[in-house]
């Protein structure tokens, strides 16, 4: 490919740097400046060059300005981008399976659950599964829960029967959307306005921040605030470019992004509360909550995508993060 024959030659230059005052980092991601995920980045930055002294240059690329989110993990490991926060579904094509048990349905009851994951030994030991593929995982940062949309309402699984519901390349989201008798399309999250505005997709799935910032409201009349999955990001490097920092450089790199993985974790339950308060009052949308019924519905015909899956993601996985999270 053209694209990575250039990136590779280009990265070939930056993965180890020459000297402390010329290292760049290149920041790439697919969401918009004002997610949780964009201003955690904005905030790396500025902790990284505060910390470093002016040694380290971070540029952030938002949106997909330079890779979409199907390219940028092959971008990372040939050196043409230092740093991403890809979605924890994206490590699944890349052989990693065990990161697909966060897409899992109702995996996760709240932040708390999360945080007995993510911050904890399997948290840990899933980040270092990532060295294998020439990358070191950095953190995890939040999005949020996601909701349901689409042009019609969406209270049961009946009602999706038949739509055309956008997911990211996951093969648990492709079982979710077949267990509620939708048809799942694969669709690069640069491509979904679009897609929604013209009808080659019916609905989508979002955190409400992703949702309002690429204006997803306004091409969709309903969204069910059903929490019914996670998104979150792994902050990641290549691992030879971050193995070839200097020794003054990375303690001050790693203690930025303690401070970033705290603020944007911080922000995300906030900055998802307040889209949803914006897109209420754009008044394109009408937002649907769940009766206890409908929602008990859901969770039956959700809850045999864990079986589904066991045999790809690995039964022992699913039930130790089942177990910390309080969700067996």
């Amino acid at each position: 490919m053209k694209l990575f024959a250039v990136a590779l030659a280009l990265g070939a230059l930056m993965l180890t740097p020459a000297r402390a005052e010329e290292i760049v980092i290149k920041f790439s991601h697919v969401v918009a400046p004002n997610t949780p995920k964009g201003k955690g980045a904005e905030r790396f930055k500025e902790l990284a060059e505060k910390y470093t002294a002016g040694k380290v240059k971070v540029e952030v690329y938002p949106n997909s300005q330079l890779y979409k989110d199907k390219e940028e993990l092959e971008a990372l490991q040939l050196g043409a981008v230092q740093m991403l926060a890809p979605s924890l579904a994206k490590f699944g094509p890349l052989g990693i399976k065990d990161f697909e048990a966060f897409d899992l349905p109702y995996m996760f009851a709240d932040r708390t659950a999360l945080r007995k994951v993510t911050e904890g030994p399997i948290g840990k030991q899933m980040l270092g599964l990532l060295e294998s593929k020439g990358i070191t995982g950095l953190a995890f940062w939040d999005n949020g829960f996601k909701i349901m949309s689409a042009n019609k309402p969406l209270r049961t699984p009946d009602d999706f029967l038949g739509l055309k519901m956008r997911i990211q390349s996951s093969k648990v989201l492709e079982a979710q959307m077949k267990a509620l008798g939708a048809l799942p399309q694969v669709m690069a999250f640069s491509e979904v306005y679009q897609a929604l505005q013209t009808g080659v997709v019916d609905g989508t799935e979002n955190p409400p921040s992703n949702m309002y910032t690429q204006k997803m409201n306004e091409v969709q009349k309903y969204a069910t605030l059903s929490r019914h999955g996670y998104l979150g990001y792994a902050v990641i490097v290549n691992k030879k470019f971050w193995d070839g920092l200097p020794a003054e450089v990375k303690p001050e790199l790693q203690k930025a992004m303690v401070e970033a993985t705290v603020y944007a974790n911080d922000i995300a339950e906030k900055e998802n509360d307040d889209a949803i308060e914006a897109m209420k009052a754009a008044g394109k949308t009408e937002f649907i909550t769940l009766t206890a019924d409908q929602a008990k519905a859901w969770r039956a015909a959700l809850k045999p995508v864990w079986s589904e899956m066991a045999s790809r993601i690995g039964k022992e996985r699913i039930a130790e993060m089942a177990k910390a999270a309080g969700s067996e």
